[in-house]
């Protein structure tokens, strides 16, 4: 008999399952998935490590996160600096100043803000009701239409008219030449892979592999005391009150026999006409280099296509919307009533998070759970 079931192995369950072991309790944990690590999980291709689930670039001003994190992997000084194509013309991303210069050919701050406001005047807005409005107000119609209006619509797979303005409100926008996508105190990639830095977290910690815990729940259940269950909570319960929306990824990825396809570890198509999202090259993660330091003669490129979900795909970024929203709290009040079962991470929680968040959260739960324990 187990302590704890913790269902799923990405960061969330991770973080649990090591604080729990750490602290003396027996751990259990599956996955449906052949590996670790949920969607952080990488893999080694030409002595690559690719990011098997898309791009992940950690990054953090919590203290406690990167103080409890940088135990299992040491980080290097990857920083994100994404670059815009839009029909063959590159802008900088975020925007700045670089990407003002490229798209007005402004100079100073100062032209640079006269222009954005000269843009929303005209645009007549003055209280922003959708994404469209919000992101004039920002930047103005001329970056809105090249580098945000496509790009968002394939990622939504809806008219920016229709989503909401929240969706753009933490899009950086600068009047300096920063290219530094995050404004966090601690970024970079974990040196060796995520891969590497899970297994780290679960060492010594039982881990069963292509289990889908809601094919065997009654025997898994038997196993364990308490369950933490990190998957979809619509689909725990049957979807019996209707499924939640969600946006897909897709990626197509493929070896390259030349040693720099981009440049760049992420470049977003922000036409609506090119069919992905962007194209992550994967080593320059590690600044094109492998484990042991060496030059990789080949690279790895990944084309992101954005669809909508439906059962059997991964479930990545949560449509926050009224209806979502309201069908996720009927499906929390369940969640509620479910003895020793604890729901926790992105797909449990309906939520989207990034990586610091997750820890940051699973940690507060440990918090918690001790302090119950103690009393």
């Amino acid at each position: 008999m187990y302590d704890y079931l913790v269902v799923g192995t990405g960061l969330f369950g991770a973080v649990f399952a090591q604080q729990m072991k750490a602290a003396g309790k027996s751990v259990l944990m599956v996955d449906k998935r052949p590996h670790i690590g949920g969607n952080v999980y990488t893999e080694q291709m030409e002595g690559i490590h690719v990011h098997t689930y898309g791009a992940h670039i950690f990054h953090t001003n919590d203290q406690r996160v990167w103080d409890y994190i940088t135990q299992f992997a040491t980080f290097n000084r990857f920083t994100n600096s994404p670059v815009a194509n839009y029909h063959g013309e590159l802008y900088s991303l975020p925007f700045n100043m670089h990407t003002f210069n490229r798209m007005w050919g402004v100079v100073t701050p100062q032209e640079a803000a006269a222009k954005i406001e000269e843009q929303r005047r005209a645009a007549g807005i003055t209280q922003p009701h959708n994404l469209e409005e919000q992101a004039i107000s920002l930047v103005g119609t001329d970056i809105y239409e090249k580098l945000i209006k496509g790009y968002t619509e394939k990622q939504w797979g809806r008219p920016c008219q229709e989503l909401p303005a929240f969706i753009i409100k933490r899009l950086p926008v600068r009047l300096t030449f920063d290219n530094n996508y995050f404004n966090a105190r601690y970024q970079g990639i974990p040196m060796g892979g995520y891969t590497r830095m899970v297994e780290h977290m679960l060492k010594g910690i039982e881990v069963r592999l292509n289990t889908d815990y809601l094919a065997h729940k009654a025997e898994l259940d038997a196993l364990a005391h308490t369950v933490v269950y990190t998957g979809a909570i619509d689909a725990y319960f049957d979807y019996q009150l209707g499924a939640l929306e969600y946006r897909s990824v897709r990626f197509e990825t493929e070896v390259l026999d030349m040693p720099n396809f981009q440049g760049n570890a992420a470049v977003n198509y922000t036409d609506r006409e090119t069919p992905w999202t962007r194209i992550i090259e994967h080593k320059w993660f590690e600044f094109g280099l492998d484990d042991n330091g060496n030059e990789q003669p080949k690279t790895v490129i990944s084309r992101e296509y954005s669809s909508e979900w439906k059962p059997g795909d991964e479930p990545y970024y949560p449509v926050n919307n009224e209806r979502n929203a309201a069908l996720y709290n009927e499906y929390k009040k369940l969640a509620a009533q479910e003895k020793n079962v604890i729901f926790g991470g992105r797909l449990g929680e309906y939520k989207y998070y990034d990586m610091d968040a997750v820890i940051a959260s699973a940690l507060a739960l440990c918090d918690r759970v001790k302090g119950e324990v103690q009393t």
